[in-house]
């Protein structure tokens, strides 16, 4: 990396410090702190909620899914089928549910129902997850430090999770929203500059003739996924994908806090809708990087030969600092790791609102000042622990969207699960519902162990299903019901029809190819 490059690197990474270093002194307690006083507008929040899970793990492992993946290409876009879905279920059926939460952590709206136990569980499976998928984060984000600085993974790690804590633990929830904001498009301005670079780079060429051609096509019904192998089938990405969505979505503390902190019921719907609808053109745009990449390596034979040995997640780093002129790079790299922490920064306030809401005492609770400390306190805490994890990922083969989604697939279903009984269900109780939880899990473990021929997209649906049916089974509750779903109606039409537009892309691409 030229000095140019390392300048604006650094620069920008010190600019997002100082700005939660500014924020920091205008929070007063952890109401601030977690849930910017609950008055975030539509506009911010949609963007924010779209670019936590579309981050640079998006534009570092979807490009070499799309490249380099046995399996892999442009199927991955049949994953955004799920997205308008599950916001539909959202808008309608989540928002009025969720806000009923009175401090900072969503799983206050199961305990109502269904006790301390089961709220205690569902913290404990974010806890886990969410400290494993921060971990992948930085993982990736890393990688791109060590391949343009050259400093080594270790060391890489070490400042990407220094800078990642620093930021977090200052700035708080609205820091994380608006420099969300800000990465979104620096990751979106970076994906499209070296998609253009790369694609000038092949004119004329004829590369692209030379992809294989299953890679290009976006839609695939030729399998299942229960046991054929077919992982990134049609069925499975739309279904697992659905269930995995409403889930991350509604039921996930990173995700489900930003609709805590909208003012109102109908920004929150809005915010749910905006996150929709940008977030498929972004995806769209570094799966078609990932085809470049695709091409390039065909007639690149010279590159190719640097990626032998080395991880799939090594493919966009290693052709940005081989083939972007100097200045760009710096960009590129600012905007990537700009993205990196709109995901890291969410993941750690999201685990430090969870651990202070569910450990704090009643005497620390009365001290707002001190309950602000221990807040950050545990930020700094979560960031090392998720450095470790990060380390521990290195050692995987598996490209790091992958890893983030079969952490996720493992636990969603059975917490979606607990959210609808504690929603709906009359016969459900706080211990058929913890029994229920268990056992979906477990089942999601025993598909993991002894059917690796079933899609690990299908967790989300199996956990979900199993949790539901022991629960209900061995429930004895007679409780109330929750609310019957009003509004939001006019924002699921929209999104119903926006999936209807995307399937037609996917199918124009299909034909294309």
């Amino acid at each position: 990396m030229s000095p140019i490059d390392l300048a604006i690197v650094v620069l920008s990474l010190v600019g997002l410090v100082a700005f939660a270093g500014w924020l920091a002194k205008r929070q007063a307690d952890t109401g601030d702190y977690y849930l910017g006083g609950r008055r975030l507008g539509a506009w911010p929040l949609g963007v924010s909620l779209a670019a936590n899970q579309v981050s640079a793990i998006s534009l570092i492992g979807a490009p070499a899914f799309v490249a380099l993946r046995e399996g892999g290409g442009l199927v991955w876009l049949q994953y955004e089928l799920a997205v308008p879905l599950a916001m539909a279920v959202l808008v309608v059926w989540g928002v009025p549910f969720l806000r009923r939460a009175a401090g900072a952590e969503v799983y206050e709206v199961v305990e109502a129902r269904l006790g301390r136990g089961a709220r205690r569980l569902l913290a404990g499976f974010f806890l886990a997850g969410r400290g494993l998928g921060a971990g992948v984060v930085l993982y990736a984000s890393s990688l791109v430090v060590d391949a343009c600085t050259g400093w080594g993974f270790e060391l890489s790690l070490v400042v990407v999770g220094a800078v990642a804590v620093a930021y977090t633990a200052l700035g708080g929830l609205i820091a994380d929203v608006f420099s969300d904001v800000l990465q979104f498009a620096l990751l979106w301005g970076a994906t499209m500059v070296v998609t253009v670079v790369l694609a000038l780079r092949l004119a004329g060429t004829g590369a692209l003739s030379r992809v294989e051609p299953a890679r290009l096509a976006a839609l695939d019904f030729s399998g299942h996924g229960l046991g054929d192998g077919a992982t990134f089938a049609f069925w499975p990405m739309l279904l697992g994908g659905l269930f995995l969505y409403i889930s991350y979505y509604g039921c996930d503390q990173t995700q489900a806090q930003r609709i805590l902190a909208a003012t109102d019921e109908g920004e929150a719907r809005r915010a749910l809708t905006i996150a929709s609808l940008v977030r498929f053109p972004l995806v769209l745009t570094y799966c078609a990087f990932g085809v470049m990449l695709a091409a390039f390596l065909e007639v690149t034979p010279e590159f190719a030969a640097t990626l032998a040995g080395r991880p799939p997640d090594a493919l966009v780093p290693q052709f940005l600092v081989s083939y972007l002129p100097a200045g760009v790079v710096g960009v590129v790299v600012a905007g990537i790791l700009a993205a990196a922490l709109s995901s890291i920064d969410s993941a750690l306030n999201s685990l430090s609102a969870v651990a202070v809401e569910e450990f704090s005492s009643e005497r620390l609770r009365a001290d707002p000042a001190r309950q602000l400390r221990w807040a950050r306190a545990t930020t700094v805490l979560w960031g090392v622990l998720a450095t470790g994890a990060a380390w521990a990922f290195s050692r995987s083969g598996e490209t790091s969207i992958e890893l983030v989604n079969r952490v996720g697939s493992a636990l969603y279903g059975p917490v979606l699960a607990v959210f609808v009984l504690a929603w709906r269900s009359r016969r459900a109780d706080g211990r058929s519902a913890v029994a229920g939880a268990a056992a979906g899990v477990l089942a999601n473990l025993a598909l993991a162990a002894w059917a690796p021929g079933v899609s690990w997209l299908w967790w989300n649906v199996a956990g979900c299903v199993v949790t539901l049916a022991v629960a209900l089974a061995f429930g004895r509750g007679e409780g109330p019901t929750g609310p019957a779903v009003s509004g939001g109606r006019r924002y699921a039409r929209l999104l119903i029809a926006y999936f209807v537009l995307i399937l037609c892309v996917l199918a124009v691409i299909t034909v294309m190819a």
